[in-house]
């Protein structure tokens, strides 16, 4: 199949496509004589394999590992758990930072007395007064 076709039975963009190609995550296809592309089962099911990896959040660099780990079936699945282990974690530091973020937005929110002129409004000058740390390093995929 040509690759507007793939894209069409993955459900993503021909655009998508030629960056996973780019990214080295989906395998370059075979090439008719005119030069197109022509893809194979396999293609689809390695662009459905990294979407859905996608959907759960997963970086490039974990979808690599998966990808590596999945074409050396005698490793065994350790090494798969523990990207899905070091993902979790990612996804736990994650959801502390928007709680943290949470609490935030609902104290600036509390100063609202409703109704006030914006130069009296409690947000905004809770906005001006609010003292922000430098960001620590994030020590998640999401930089």
């Amino acid at each position: 199949m040509k690759i507007g076709e793939l894209a069409q039975v993955a459900h993503c963009s021909v655009e998508t496509i030629r960056y996973y190609e780019k990214e080295n995550l989906l395998p370059a296809p075979a090439r008719t004589p005119g030069n197109f592309r022509l893809y194979g089962p396999e293609h689809v099911e390695r662009l459905r394999f990294i979407r859905n990896c996608r959907a759960l959040d997963m970086s490039h660099e974990e979808i690599h590992a998966l990808l590596r780990l999945a074409d050396q079936p005698a490793e065994g699945c350790g090494a798969i758990n523990a990207v899905f282990d070091q993902h979790i974690a990612h996804v736990d530091e994650r959801i502390q930072e928007l709680l943290q973020l949470k609490l935030q937005l609902t104290n600036l929110s509390n100063r609202c007395q409703n109704e006030q002129a914006p130069n009296a409004c409690g947000i905004l000058q809770g906005l001006v007064a609010m003292q922000t740390d430098p960001r620590p390093e994030r020590h998640t995929h999401l930089g």
